[in-house]
C-alpha cells in the first residue's frame, strides 16, 4: 500500500484542501477549527488523526466527498479511496434526505448552520448526530468550492 493510500494526509491535494478547511473555519466562526501549528503537512496530519468526524464534498451537481479524516473513515467503515468516491447523500436515509438538502441550501445562503439527524454507515448502521455544524467551503479568492461538516457527537441507533 502506498503512503498516498495509507496516509491520505500526505498528498498535496490533502494538504491544500486542509488549510482550505481550516481557513474557512476560521472566516465563518472566527476561531480555529483545531488547535495546531507547524508545515502545512503537520496541519494536515493533526486534522486527519483529529478526535472529531470532519468530512466534506465538492460542489458537483450530486456532491462527492473529498475529504474524510480517520473518524469519518472509521464511523462510515470505509477506505479512503472509497469514501472519496462516495456521493454525499448516500450517508442519508432516503427518507431523511429532503431535510439534507434543506440544510445544505440554508448553508449555501447563509455560510453555516447547525445541524443534528440521523445519517446511516456503508454497512446501513443508522447513527445520530448531535450538535454538528456544518460551512461552506471559500477558495483563496472567496469563492464558494464546497461544503465541510464537524461533529464530535453521535450515537447508533441500533
Amino acid at each position: 500500500m502506498s503512503d498516498n493510500l495509507q496516509f491520505p494526509w500526505k498528498q498535496e491535494f490533502v494538504i491544500h484542501h486542509t488549510l482550505r478547511l481550516m481557513n474557512s473555519f476560521q472566516y465563518w466562526f472566527q476561531r480555529c477549527l483545531l488547535d495546531v501549528s507547524g508545515s502545512p503537512e503537520k496541519i494536515a496530519q493533526a486534522v486527519f488523526e483529529a478526535p472529531f468526524v470532519l468530512v466534506s464534498h465538492g460542489t458537483e451537481p450530486d456532491p462527492i466527498f473529498n475529504y474524510g479524516n480517520r473518524k469519518a473513515l472509521e464511523l462510515w467503515e470505509l477506505s479512503w479511496e472509497e469514501f472519496t468516491r462516495m456521493p454525499s447523500k448516500k450517508t442519508a436515509q432516503n427518507i431523511v434526505h429532503s431535510e439534507r438538502n434543506k440544510l445544505l441550501a440554508e448553508t449555501a445562503a447563509k455560510g453555516f448552520s447547525k445541524f443534528s439527524g440521523v445519517r446511516i454507515t456503508s454497512t446501513g448502521r443508522p447513527f445520530y448526530i448531535e450538535d454538528g455544524t456544518i460551512w461552506n467551503l471559500l477558495d483563496e479568492n472567496h469563492h464558494y468550492c464546497g461544503q465541510a461538516a464537524v461533529y464530535s457527537h453521535y450515537k447508533f441507533l441500533l
